[in-house]
């Protein structure tokens, strides 16, 4: 009986001995992995940068357009300024008078709209809809974001610099 309980309790002093020595390794991996996902916006735009710097290429999908919907000329140009004043895009292209048809509450809608293309990093997609939803007059206005797959690097470099990182 001495003999099995002085094994357990040479197992229980040998399992306690490494957890003791792997606590401080196991917080300081759990401590890197906060800060890691903590920063991962900072260091994915620290990625595209030193990417495109070596390669001399596009990194795919780091920019994207968005394409919202306003009912007139007026609300597109307030709500496209109030974007560019908060850098939240490089440029908004405004195209007057499209003509749209679509569903609402069950009947087919024919209207006049005013289209708006929003050229963003993909990273502040999420803010752009967030203020959209505070001040666009529909209630649920159309938004849409298309990733950039590939383009002009030169334009590409322009649109890092016009809009400050996360």
């Amino acid at each position: 009986m001495t003999l099995v309980a002085s094994h357990r309790m040479e197992w229980l002093l040998q399992r306690c001995y490494l957890s003791a020595v792997f606590r401080p390794v196991l917080l300081m991996i759990c401590l890197i992995l906060v800060l890691f996902v903590s920063m991962y916006p900072g260091l994915w735009s620290v990625w595209v940068h030193i990417h495109s710097a070596f390669t001399g290429s596009y990194v795919p999908g780091h920019h994207s357009v968005l394409l919202i919907n306003s009912p007139n000329e007026q609300a597109a140009r307030d709500i496209s300024r109030a974007i560019m004043e908060r850098r939240l895009a490089a440029s908004v292209n405004i195209l007057s008078r499209t003509s749209t048809m679509y569903y609402w509450k069950g009947e087919i809608q024919d209207a006049s709209e005013v289209l708006m293309l929003v050229k963003t990093k993909t990273s502040r997609i999420r803010q752009v809809i967030d203020y959209l939803r505070s001040v666009h007059p529909y209630a649920n206005p159309e938004v849409l974001s298309f990733p950039v797959e590939d383009g002009s690097p030169a334009y590409m470099k322009w649109m890092d610099e016009a809009i400050p990182d996360d």
